[in-house]
């Protein structure tokens, strides 16, 4: 289920308390006029918005959307005159004209259909300051009726005023068998392709569902497989070259980083309990074993500590070429 499609609670991957959270305000009548839903984009903030928005709206009255009512239909076809997405032109920013023309000059007509009337305002987070005080004053004496809900990934760009007058709530990552589980069950994902994308996407279904799918992560894999495989008998020219290669065809090198980390990770943990049931490469166990056996425990704690440090180095705009040759120097002779 990726982000954003429109489903009930009970479809909708993890993040248990808050899905309970939801269904309890309903039952209970207990509604509040202003959410924040947080979270990474792909982790379901989304798709939880939409479940929430559709059950309040539909004419069962339940804690789960019936899907066939008149308004059910409405709201999967996008046509529900009472749930309102907000939208804005310009991509950086959500100004205070859109915040005013599509929330504040609507908000005190009553709902159409339904008790409620309902705000979506995804990518929240790029609200300018204006924009965040005009909608406060919405969120400081709001109708009745109506239910605000900001998506964000980033709730510390809020003022301390709307986050004071909302209910903050952070989704979390699911666990990787989770993630798994749903790509091999749902999308057919190969066991062996969906254990490496769901611990590449640490948790995040929505770039688990991405990963599965693409081609240009599939040859980002046979690349970086290829070099761990040949770090040893490749001189720093080459195995630099093969870095190059990579970023001239536009591949993302915090992504090399992380394949070399759950690469690494994985001869620490073979080396640690020789169980290969725990190993996300599995199918290259010899390969592993066999690095583990060249290189003892501090060796392989220094290559992880040098990952993180080549991380750090291009955060700091270090020349990227100077970063990752110092990290397969380490690779080739760690202590």
């Amino acid at each position: 289920m990726a982000e954003g499609r429109i489903t009930s609670f009970h479809e909708i991957l993890g993040n248990e308390m808050i899905k309970e959270h939801f269904q309890k305000a309903i039952e209970t009548h207990r509604i509040s006029h202003a959410y924040i839903l947080t979270g990474e984009a792909g982790t379901g903030r989304k798709s939880i918005a939409n479940a929430f928005a559709m059950t309040l709206l539909c004419e069962k009255g339940g804690t789960e959307p019936c899907m066939v009512c008149h308004s059910c239909k409405q709201v999967l076809s996008g046509n529900h005159p009472d749930l309102i997405y907000v939208t804005h032109e310009k991509p950086a920013s959500i100004s205070v004209d859109d915040i005013r023309e599509q929330i504040n000059d609507t908000i005190m007509i009553r709902p159409y259909s339904s008790y409620y009337k309902i705000y979506i305002v995804d990518e929240a987070e790029k609200m300018t300051i204006q924009a965040q005080n005009a909608l406060l004053k919405t969120i400081e004496e709001p109708p009745s009726y109506a239910v605000i809900i900001l998506i964000t990934t980033n709730q510390e760009a809020f003022l301390p005023t709307i986050l004071s007058r909302c209910v903050q709530l952070k989704l979390k990552p699911l666990k990787d068998f989770t993630v798994k589980s749903y790509l091999t069950e749902h999308l057919s994902v190969p066991e062996k392709d969906a254990e490496i994308c769901a611990a590449f996407a640490r948790g995040n279904l929505g770039k688990a569902i991405h990963l599965a799918s693409s081609d240009e992560f599939k040859e980002l894999y046979k690349r970086v497989m290829n070099l761990m495989k040949n770090v040893d008998t490749m001189d720093i020219v080459m195995l630099l070259d093969c870095i190059r290669e990579m970023k001239e065809q536009n591949f993302d090198i915090y992504e090399v980083l992380d394949l070399m980390q759950l690469w690494y990770r994985d001869v620490l943990m073979y080396k640690v309990t020789k169980d290969m049931n725990l190993l996300i490469f599995k199918d290259e166990y010899r390969m592993i074993n066999e690095m583990g056996q060249k290189i003892d425990y501090a060796g392989l704690e220094e290559i992880l500590k040098a990952i993180d440090t080549a991380r750090t180095r291009l955060d700091a705009n270090v020349n990227m070429e100077l970063a990752m040759e110092l990290l397969l120097l380490t690779m080739k002779n760690p202590s």
